[in-house]
C-alpha cells in the first residue's frame, strides 16, 4: 500500500468576508455545529444568514438562538481575530480549509457535524491518504512507547499515514514512528493552530509542521481546554481507516476515540498486554466487549485493511441504555459534563463517551464553555 505522490489540489484562500462570517457564527452563544450547519443549509451563505430577520431565523432555531444571531459581535475583538487569522493564512505552509470548499478532507466532510473551518499546517495531501489512527495512554510505559514507535514506523514504511493527537506517551511515539517512513504523520490538536500543547512536544510539533501535517478546528489562540479534547478525538478517528489503541487504562481517554471509531464505522484494533498490567486493561476491554481486533504486528493491520469493504462488520451493538436518562437530565437547559455527572451520579470520564455518542447521533450539540444542549427537531 505505497504512499502516493499526488500533489494537493490548488485551493483559493478563504476570503475575508467568508472568514468573518464563519468566525462570527462560531462565537454565537447557544449555537453549536449541528445548528450552524442547519442554518447554512437554510440560508446558503454566512452573508445571507446574518442578513436574515428574526422571523426567518425562527424557522430554524429557537428564540434565544435567533436573538443571539442578531446581536452584533464585539467589533474590536472580532476584527482583531479576523486580521490575525488572515495573516496566519498567508504564511507559507498554512491553509484554511472551509467546509464545502475544494481541499476539505472528504472523510471529515462525512462526519455528522464537520468543522466549519480547518487550520492546516504542512502537507495537506496527507489528509486524503489512507491513514491509521494510533492512540493510547499519556503515561505509557517505556515498552509501550517503543512498541508504538516501531509499529507506526512499520505502517508508515508500508504507506499508511499515522494520525494521532500530539499528546505525551503513545501519541508522541506514534508521530515519531510515522515521520520515519514515507507515510508520514498527521497531528490533530485541541488548541489553536498557533499554540503548541503540551510544551514538551514543541520540537516534535515543529517537525510535524515541516514534514507532516498539523490540523485544528479551533480558532487562533484557543487554549488547551478540557472539553476540546473529545472534539479533537473525532477528527483523529475521522481521518483514518481504523484506530489502533496501544496501552490504555480502563478509564483512558483513548477509549473515547475507540468508541468514535465504532460509531463512524471504522476498523478498531487493540494491542493486548499482561493481564496484570493496568495499562492493558483498556485494550483488553476493547477486545472483549467492543469487537476490537487483536493486533500483534503491523502485518495484522496491513492484511486486515485489504478488507475495508467489511468495515463495521462483527462489532457488538453499543449499549444505548444511557440515552433517555441523559436527554431527560438535559431537558430544556444547557449543562456542563460536570453538572450532568453530579445529577446522574456517574463519573465524568464515563459521561464524556455518552455525550459524544449523542452528539454523533445528532441528539445534542456541544456549545462554547463546555456546555451541552439538546437538539430539538421540528
Amino acid at each position: 500500500m505505497p504512499a502516493t505522490d499526488i500533489q494537493p489540489e490548488v485551493i483559493q484562500p478563504v476570503s475575508a468576508q467568508a472568514l468573518a462570517g464563519c468566525l462570527r457564527l462560531q462565537q454565537v452563544d447557544g449555537v453549536g455545529l449541528l445548528t450552524a450547519h442547519r442554518l447554512l443549509r437554510r440560508f446558503g451563505s454566512y452573508a445571507a444568514l446574518f442578513a436574515a430577520d428574526y422571523a426567518a431565523l425562527l424557522e430554524c432555531v429557537r428564540p434565544a438562538q435567533a436573538n443571539a444571531l442578531l446581536a452584533a459581535p464585539a467589533a474590536a475583538a472580532q476584527n482583531a481575530l479576523l486580521e490575525a487569522t488572515l495573516r496566519w493564512q498567508e504564511q507559507p505552509g498554512h491553509a484554511l480549509l472551509a467546509y464545502g470548499a475544494p481541499g476539505y478532507p472528504p472523510l471529515l466532510a462525512h462526519l455528522p457535524a464537520p468543522p466549519l473551518l480547518l487550520y492546516v499546517q504542512g502537507r495537506r495531501e496527507l489528509l486524503t491518504r489512507t491513514a491509521l489512527a494510533m492512540v493510547g495512554s499519556r503515561n505509557a510505559s517505556q515498552q509501550g512507547r517503543l512498541t508504538a514507535q516501531r509499529m507506526a514506523q512499520a505502517l508508515s514504511e508500508a504507506g499508511l499515514t499515522i494520525v494521532s493527537g500530539l499528546a505525551l506517551g503513545i501519541d508522541g511515539a506514534a508521530h515519531t514512528g510515522g515521520l520515519a517512513g514515507p507515510g508520514s504523520t498527521v497531528a490533530c490538536i485541541a488548541t489553536g493552530a498557533n499554540r503548541i500543547y503540551p510544551a514538551a512536544h514543541g520540537a516534535l510539533a515543529r517537525r510535524i509542521a515541516a514534514e507532516g501535517c498539523i490540523v485544528s478546528e479551533f480558532g487562533l489562540g484557543t487554549p488547551p481546554l478540557r472539553d476540546n479534547f473529545p472534539r479533537r478525538n473525532r477528527l483523529i478517528s475521522g481521518l483514518a481507516a481504523g484506530v489502533l489503541v496501544v496501552e490504555a487504562a480502563a478509564k483512558s481517554g483513548s477509549l473515547i476515540t475507540a468508541r468514535l471509531a465504532v460509531h463512524q464505522g471504522k476498523e478498531l484494533y487493540a494491542m493486548p498486554g499482561s493481564v496484570h498490567a493496568t495499562l492493558a486493561k483498556g485494550c483488553h476491554q476493547l477486545i472483549r466487549r467492543d469487537g476490537a481486533k487483536l493486533v500483534e504486528s503491523a502485518d495484522d493491520i496491513l492484511v486486515d485493511l485489504g478488507l475495508l469493504q467489511q468495515a463495521g462488520a462483527g462489532y457488538t451493538q453499543p449499549d444505548d441504555s444511557f440515552v433517555d436518562p441523559l436527554l431527560q437530565a438535559l431537558g430544556q437547559q444547557s449543562a456542563t459534563a460536570d453538572m450532568l455527572a453530579a445529577q446522574l451520579g456517574q463519573p465524568v470520564a464515563d459521561l464524556q463517551g455518552q455525550l459524544l455518542a449523542l452528539e454523533l447521533a445528532g441528539l445534542i450539540e456541544r456549545l462554547a464553555g463546555g456546555q451541552f444542549q439538546r437538539v430539538w427537531h421540528e
